[in-house]
């Protein structure tokens, strides 16, 4: 399993830096909420990607990982955990009916992102997919009540699975030191020139707020 899940983080960091060319800042508002996957991320501080990289190029490495995390929980669940996983079968198959479901799918650079930008002051939207989605879930029926028995085994079996998460995350996070280096030089090539050219526009305009070409109001 570690050998196995030591190729897992390479391959990941592999694809992340093979994606990470293809970044480009965003030019668009930012969000007020921090992502609650990348925000105090462990993962993010083994592979030495710190609070000054900018949010997209954390969520695209924080994401690879955790699909690491949550495939070898899913086997763990499979193997050791029968009332969880039937659990976590009806859910599926509940979520199968759903038409419409926009979350699912999205590359690692975008899943877990929000599904909709944030609104602008007195200009709601017509509609969101957020809404849409959630409109459709409602229509589902619920999943089958537990008894107070079954819900006291699942919670006990929730408790494991997140025990054996936090253990394969602390590997996965040894694992990653590994690649700090070849990490910090990726975003020292392709991350860091272009921040630097943002700040230098950003300061030019700052510097020249007017067009020089226009005299400005006339003194009377």
């Amino acid at each position: 399993m570690e050998r196995s899940l030591e190729t897992q983080v390479g391959q990941a960091v592999d694809a992340w830096l093979a994606w990470l060319p293809r970044w480009e800042p965003a030019h668009h508002r930012g969000r007020v909420a921090p992502c609650r996957r990348c925000f105090g991320s462990p993962v993010l501080s083994a592979a030495g990607l710190g609070s000054d990289v900018p949010h997209g190029v954390q969520h695209g490495l924080s994401t690879r990982v955790k699909t690491i995390v949550d495939h070898a929980v899913a086997e763990y669940t499979s193997r050791n955990l029968p009332m969880l996983q039937a659990e976590l079968d009806q859910q599926a198959a509940r979520n199968r009916r759903r038409s419409y479901r926009p979350s699912e799918g999205l590359e690692p650079e975008f899943e877990g992102m929000p599904l909709d930008p944030e609104p602008e002051p007195d200009a709601p939207f017509l509609f969101t997919l957020t809404g849409l989605a959630a409109e459709e879930e409602a229509e589902l029926p619920a999943l089958p009540p537990l008894s107070d028995a079954a819900k006291a085994a699942l919670r006990q079996e929730v408790g494991l699975a997140d025990d054996y998460a936090n253990m394969i995350g602390r590997e996965v996070c040894a694992m990653l030191l590994h690649h700090r280096l070849r990490i910090q030089a990726a975003v020292a090539e392709y991350v860091e020139p272009q921040i630097a050219a943002l700040l230098d526009d950003l300061s030019r305009s700052l510097d020249a707020p007017f067009d020089p070409r226009d005299p400005g109001p006339m003194a009377s």
